[in-house]
């Protein structure tokens, strides 16, 4: 899965970059998407790979919260990523004549600007509260990769903040990001459920399949994996250890690959069937 993962996005970004045809809005998108994979994959999976093959578990504390810090601060991202998109095909369907100049080339930059300062932004906070926390004892986790609330767990002070602010990012964050996508989609279907023929509907509906897939890979793994660190037990059973590893694996090999076709044959389709 990670030589996949990191094959099919970079090959990706080499196209998005070279042809001047998909310098849109919505292949811009696509192609942070495809840079988050890259880097969710290449800073935890060449590590997982020396654990099983190698046996080399030792990792130091800088290693610890750098890696920490790239696994918050790009899935916050490819959160926000995703808001995009939806507020790319949102624009595309309800004005669609007016989408080049809604959806300018600055404001495309700054919607990328401010999704990956808000990212990095929450990501500094949780990298100081672990940070300054004191550890003791066996320093061991069951899990491949440092994740804020497993690293929270060795703490030997009371970690009520951390708790409390890793949940509240989360609501803001992970529950915020899949509402607007929701309510997003959700108009766009009602939308395009009126237009004819049905033909349209039918493209409409695998367009909207690969997108549902793509978020539940991304989302899914992730609020099951939160929820079982925070309220399951201390020690992580092999449920737990697997959806955490899930959370890293799949997003860079899912679905979003065939985002680009799809959103342009709906744009098309919807253009073409709007008066």
């Amino acid at each position: 899965m990670f030589l996949p993962a990191v094959m099919m996005n970079g090959v990706l970004l080499f196209l998005i970059q070279t042809e001047c045809s998909l310098h849109q809005p919505m292949f811009f998108f696509l192609a942070m998407l495809s840079f988050v994979d890259l880097v969710l994959s290449l800073s935890t999976l060449p590590k997982k790979l020396a654990i099983f093959w190698f046996g080399v578990t030792i990792i130091s504390s800088h290693s610890c919260l750098s890696q920490m810090f790239f696994i918050h601060a790009f899935s916050a991202i490819e959160s926000g990523v995703l808001v995009a998109m939806a507020l790319d095909h949102f624009v595309a369907i309800f004005y669609p004549l007016h989408y080049p100049t809604i959806l300018t080339p600055v404001v495309v930059i700054k919607i990328g600007g401010l999704v990956v300062l808000s990212g990095v932004g929450l990501t500094i906070s949780f990298l100081c509260l672990a940070h300054f926390l004191p550890y003791c004892g066996l320093h061991m986790i069951a899990y491949t990769y440092f994740e804020h609330m497993v690293v929270v767990k060795l703490g030997c002070a009371i970690t009520t903040v951390n708790s409390l602010y890793a949940f509240a990012v989360t609501i803001f964050l992970g529950v915020g990001d899949v509402a607007f996508i929701v309510c997003s989609y959700g108009e766009i279907v009602r939308t395009v459920m009126h237009f004819p023929p049905p033909e349209a509907h039918a493209k409409a509906g695998s367009t909207w399949m690969v997108h549902v897939c793509a978020i539940l890979f991304f989302y899914g793994p992730g609020f099951l994996s939160l929820a079982m660190q925070w309220f399951g037990p201390l020690t992580a059973s092999a449920v737990k250890v697997i959806l955490a590893n899930l959370y890293l694996l799949f997003p860079p090999t899912g679905p979003h690959c065939v985002w680009s076709q799809d959103q342009a044959d709906m744009g098309i389709a919807v253009h073409n069937n709007n008066p």
